[in-house]
């Protein structure tokens, strides 16, 4: 992505150093700073940091002063500024020297937009004067304090996917074979809520035990769903119905007993307490140790490398025949195909077949693939991804190509 761009004046660096030393004090959790920058991000940025923006690819209502709300969002507001919000990096870069990492942006800060010779920038704290042709204005640094929100801004409206990240489970065929399932439940309950508890026994050979250190932590399914590429029909994994959480009290046992004269070995279940529950669980029901919690760290850009034959591979939620926007939607490349947190990728509709009558042949053509709009990718598994429909101008259907936004 070709950019060009214009050193910050002197006196414009300074007061942003000045200005950045408070803003990042006063609100620096550890979060943040582990949110992922990539190299070619920082490369881009660092490269609009020296030159400004192009005006022309701001947003055509691109404001010259905004102040950072409780609610926004990294894309929406690189939606507010640039015409392809994909490219947040330059907008990052923009403000490179006041923001060191783009994850700091806090509600409370303001944002002023400058123009000069057609180039555009972007900085955070009050507005640097300018003398006329040639005038030399000197800036002593100062601190100012402010009192900006706790947290930086997510990438997407985190009530959009926060289900999404704890709830949709993708397993592999072998793995859902050999996962645990429950046995029985105390006076022969048949469902089960939060607080009850049941017996659990693992695959042949593969007992359910406590390991010392390890968290007791397990999520309950159901019904895994196979998910499959719209283009070959191959199963790339398993969409499993979250249920719930149980947490491991006792493992699997074997006891030495005595049963009419004879010496008896028997097997005893693992015992496990039912913590959470999304819908009543039941006898045959499986569990998966609980999964590292997914990361929402990360921030809009557009794939480092082309995707292709990537498509979307099924909606989610089983009543739903066509997404739209803000559904989610799987699709058929994962971490092993490239696919990262972030990636914004655009949406292709096919083209309708029709036939063309302006002849005798009548023949049947096919119209070309037409952009629908952009989805965002939030989880990825190895061979299956999640993305948030972000803009859509009609229904997203499974099938439907994605490509680079750019």
């Amino acid at each position: 992505m070709p950019v060009s761009f214009l050193r910050l004046p002197r006196c414009a660096a300074a007061v942003a150093a000045a200005t950045a030393v408070c803003l990042m004090a006063a609100a620096r959790p550890a979060a943040a700073q582990n949110y992922p920058v990539t190299g070619t991000q920082r490369a881009v940025a660092q490269a609009a940091a020296q030159t400004g923006v192009p005006e022309s690819e701001l947003a055509p209502n691109a404001p010259d002063i905004y102040t950072v709300k409780s609610g926004d969002t990294l894309w929406a507001i690189s939606g507010l500024y640039l015409m392809r919000p994909w490219r947040w990096p330059e907008l990052w870069g923009m403000n490179l020297d006041q923001i060191r990492n783009p994850h700091l942006i806090f509600p409370g800060q303001q944002l002023y937009l400058e123009r000069s010779g057609g180039m555009a920038r972007l900085r955070a704290g009050n507005p640097v004067p300018t003398g006329g042709s040639g005038d030399l204005v000197r800036v002593q640094p100062r601190t100012r304090i402010d009192q900006l929100g706790h947290n930086p801004l997510p990438a997407l409206r985190p009530s959009a996917i926060e289900p999404f990240l704890a709830e949709p489970l993708v397993i592999d065929g072998p793995t859902l074979a050999n996962s645990a399932r429950f046995v029985a439940t105390q006076e022969d309950r048949v469902m089960l809520a939060k607080g009850d508890r049941a017996y659990v026994r693992g695959p042949a050979g593969q007992p359910v035990t406590v390991v010392p250190g390890a968290k007791r932590g397990y999520r309950v399914f159901r019904d895994a769903v196979p998910l499959r590429d719209p283009s070959t029909g191959e199963v790339l994994g398993y969409e499993a119905q979250y249920l719930g959480r149980a947490d491991l009290v006792r493992g699997e046992s074997v006891e030495n007993n005595m049963r009419d004269g004879k010496q008896l070995q028997e097997v005893v279940p693992a015992t496990f307490d039912i913590t959470v529950t999304k819908e009543e669980i039941r006898i045959g029901d499986r569990l998966l140790p609980e999964p590292p919690t997914a990361t929402n760290l990360y921030v809009p850009r557009a794939p480092e490398q082309p995707l292709p034959g990537a498509r979307v591979m099924s909606i989610y939620g089983s009543a739903v025949f066509d997404a739209a926007q803000n559904q989610v939607v799987t699709i058929n490349r994962g971490s092993r195909d490239g696919v990262m947190p972030g990636y914004v990728l655009a949406i292709l509709s096919e083209g309708d077949r029709v036939t063309d009558r302006t002849d005798g042949e009548k023949l049947r053509i096919k119209l070309p693939d037409e952009r629908n709009g952009l989805l965002m990718v939030f989880r990825t598994f190895d061979r299956v991804s999640y993305g948030l429909i972000l803009q859509i101008r009609t229904g997203v259907k499974v099938g439907d190509r994605l490509v680079s936004p750019e």
